[in-house]
C-alpha cells in the first residue's frame, strides 16, 4: 500500500525546486484565481521556517507590511506557486527563526552570508 502512495506522491512533485534555506530572502511568485481571471502576486520577505518533506514540505516566509508582520505558509510543490526567487543568502544557526517575530526594525534583520 505504501508503494503506491509513494508513487502518487513522486508524480505530485515539481522537477526544478530552487535552492534556499531558513534566513534566506525570496521573492515567491503567487498565482491567485479571482473568478475567472488569474494573475500573479509577488510576496518577499525572510523564510523563517521549512517543515516536513516529500510532496508536502512547506515554507513559511514573514515580511512587515505596513508596520505589522505577515506571514504566509505555502506547500513547497504546490501548483499555485510560480516561481521561487532567492534574493540573498542569510546566515543564521537556528532551524526555525520564530523569535524574528518578537523583533522589529533593524533587530528583525539577518545577516548576509559571505560567498
Amino acid at each position: 500500500m505504501s508503494d503506491i502512495i509513494k508513487e502518487i506522491e513522486n508524480e505530485q512533485l515539481k522537477s526544478e525546486v530552487p535552492e534556499f534555506s531558513v534566513g534566506d530572502t525570496v521573492k515567491v511568485h503567487n498565482r491567485i484565481v479571482e473568478g475567472e481571471k488569474s494573475r500573479i502576486q509577488i510576496f518577499e520577505g525572510t523564510v523563517i521556517k521549512r517543515q516536513n518533506g516529500s510532496n508536502r514540505e512547506t515554507f513559511t516566509v514573514r515580511k512587515i507590511s505596513n508596520g505589522v508582520g505577515v506571514e504566509k505558509t505555502w506547500p513547497l510543490h504546490s501548483p499555485n506557486v510560480e516561481k521561487i526567487e532567492v534574493v540573498r543568502k542569510g546566515k543564521v544557526r537556528r532551524a526555525k527563526l520564530n523569535y524574528l517575530r518578537d523583533r522589529v526594525g533593524k533587530a528583525a534583520k539577518v545577516k548576509e552570508a559571505v560567498k
